[in-house]
């Protein structure tokens, strides 16, 4: 059994709930899917065997997705490899070993942690950054309204003081999503976050998401602001916080990346979010990120409902970027 097919065995739905996440990355990756299946589906009826030809215009097809050149030319030398260790000829029969190698490259041998590594002495801390206009304030209150509906007792703090409006924005969300927030008008942001975290230990929340503010402009003032946030943290909540996340927009393709790479070196991220998927052609970002930066994706933002916050599946993200290049539908 290839793996595609047991993609497709492992995926059947069994729960409402399954069939709301799997529809979410159906329709979450609807522009990426149907951009790249018609090319590559194309590209099969054009090319009967597999020469220089075939492999150049494959390659093309998955620079244009945003897959990123470096992790292309590892992917492509993977996939040559392969077709001449086991003598492939026919297209047809490479298909499945081009979603395995995709698989593989994310994978890359790895155990992959999606999940949060939640605090099993108390308050579990998140910390959220990113440049502005990517979607931070919303990642956290989607986030906080998932967690809410788990039964968690979440506490929101607007460590972005600076930004107009930002307060208001998360204000707005905590309100939408019943859960409480702590703010303070023109106030060092390290300030706040310690207040939050107080009310937080003290009336035993189980999760405190923190927002900052996004200026990466200024490397070094950014890296001195989050190192007193995190020491400012660790002192309330011994060795936390427990996750970094790192919000990239989805839609800004390859200057993600450069965000990644420039917020890696500025302090310890440990997982990342990315929104906007839906709202781009070029979804194979993700596995360029992976490649690239080495930090596994944690969420993807499918739409813009409350509920289209995902936890990431490379499953499903696989199956979903490749269900009509290599089999059909019909399993669901």
């Amino acid at each position: 059994m290839g793996l595609f097919d047991k993609f497709k065995r492992i995926l059947k739905v069994n729960t409402e709930e399954e069939k709301k996440e799997l529809q979410s990355y159906d329709k979450g990756l609807e522009k990426t899917t149907k951009e790249m299946q018609t090319k590559l589906t194309q590209l099969s009826k054009r090319h009967k065997q597999i020469d220089d030809a075939y492999f150049e215009e494959l390659e093309d097809i998955l620079i244009t997705a945003d897959i990123g050149v470096h992790t292309v030319m590892s992917f492509m030398d993977r996939l040559k490899k392969r077709v001449k260790e086991e003598a492939i000829q026919d297209v047809e029969d490479l298909k499945e070993i081009i979603v395995d190698e995709m698989f593989v490259i994310y994978v890359n041998n790895q155990i992959l942690v999606n999940k949060i590594n939640y605090n099993p002495d108390g308050l579990t801390v998140l910390l959220f950054v990113g440049v502005n206009g990517v979607g931070k304030t919303t990642t956290i209150g989607k986030l906080a309204n998932k967690l809410r509906k788990e039964g968690k007792k979440v506490l929101l703090i607007a460590g972005d003081t600076f930004r107009a409006g930002a307060t208001e924005q998360l204000v707005e969300w905590a309100n939408r999503t019943h859960t409480d927030v702590v703010w303070k008008e023109n106030r060092d942001p390290s300030s706040v976050i310690y207040d939050g975290l107080e009310k937080a230990v003290n009336e035993k929340y189980d999760i405190a998401l923190i927002d900052t503010a996004g200026r990466l402009q200024n490397k070094d003032g950014l890296m001195k602001e989050l190192e007193k946030m995190n020491r400012v943290i660790g002192k309330i909540v011994p060795n936390a916080p427990h996750e970094t996340l790192l919000v990239i927009d989805a839609t800004t393709g390859q200057n993600g990346i450069q965000q990644a790479k420039s917020f890696k070196e500025i302090t310890n991220i440990t997982g990342i979010v990315l929104t906007k998927l839906d709202g781009t052609a070029k979804g194979g970002i993700v596995l360029a990120i992976k490649e690239e930066v080495d930090i596994p994706v944690k969420y993807v933002g499918l739409g813009e409902k409350e509920e289209d916050l995902r936890v990431f599946d490379i499953e499903k993200y696989i199956y979903g970027l490749f269900k009509g290049f290599v089999g059909d539908d019909d399993e669901k």
